[in-house]
């Protein structure tokens, strides 16, 4: 890894698969990413799932809030027929194969944890809890008592697996700083706020994670965090011409839906 930034797959091999499913981040290990992006919801029974959107309707074939069903009635549903490679695949009329399910079937962050540990090589797992949620703080709590678990919470030098937790709400990391003063944090923005500019990040944040078209319009963010000792990892960066700048600029991490292309790129 030396020499390159750290490939980070956004939601898994996301161009390729369905994202959020099991069968796109193995993909992405597969393809050789250094580490894993997953965000993190809580169903109406308390159980963490790895979704992006509050609601339901464009990665399901359900409808409305996540936040409104419990773990099995979200388990009853697809997610992963709407996806393009899903569709060919269909058109075929392929005889159904056993790794069907782990690209249609709901990924709870339980068995992505137990995918990651299984992979017997180093992993890095970004993972971002998602706000505003009806739930709150209990977001956080939950996920960092479920890293607890696995012994992820309190990081312990030569473990193969090392999580960072990201957020867009400074609020949010600031509480993981508090439930896991030892775990990274990443601070996720579009735009950049007040001393951003400056080096400065918010209270419980360790990183700089900054999306894509802000530090293409920005030149001076990424040597500014640099100067002020953080780590910048950038979202979501799939064209080459953003792969080559970012890398002339020592970004340290790119979180990606393209996990093989960028790595080939990168070289």
């Amino acid at each position: 890894m030396a020499g390159r930034p750290l490939v980070f797959a956004h939601r898994g091999s996301s161009e390729a698969l369905p994202e959020h499913t099991l069968a796109a981040y193995l993909r992405a290990l597969d393809e050789g990413s250094d580490g894993l992006e997953c965000d993190v919801r809580l169903t109406r029974d308390g159980h963490l799932v790895c979704v992006h959107d509050r609601r339901l309707d464009r990665t399901s074939n359900g409808r409305g809030r996540v936040s409104r069903y419990t773990l099995a009635e979200l388990d009853a549903l697809d997610f992963g027929s709407w996806h393009a490679e899903m569709a060919a695949a269909a058109a075929t009329a392929l005889d159904e194969s056993p790794e069907d399910g782990d690209r249609t079937r709901l990924l709870t962050f339980a068995r992505l944890l137990d995918a990651v540990r299984a992979a017997d090589r180093p992993v890095r797992l970004l993972v971002e809890t998602k706000h505003p949620s009806r739930y709150g703080p209990e977001v956080e709590r939950r996920l960092v008592k479920q890293l607890a678990r696995y012994g992820l919470a309190d990081p312990v030098a030569g473990d193969p697996v090392r999580v960072t937790v990201m957020s867009f709400s400074a609020l949010a990391l600031r509480r993981v700083r508090h439930l896991a003063p030892r775990l990274p944090t990443v601070y996720l923005m579009e735009i950049a706020p007040p001393g951003v500019g400056r080096g400065r990040l918010p209270f419980g944040a360790q990183i700089a994670g900054p999306g894509v078209g802000l530090a293409r319009s920005r030149p001076g963010l990424i040597p500014a965090m640099h100067a002020a000792g953080h780590q910048v990892y950038v979202w979501t960066v799939n064209e080459a011409e953003d792969v080559d700048l970012l890398a002339a600029q020592d970004v340290d991490g790119l979180i990606t839906d393209r996990p093989g292309f960028v790595l080939g790129r990168l070289g």
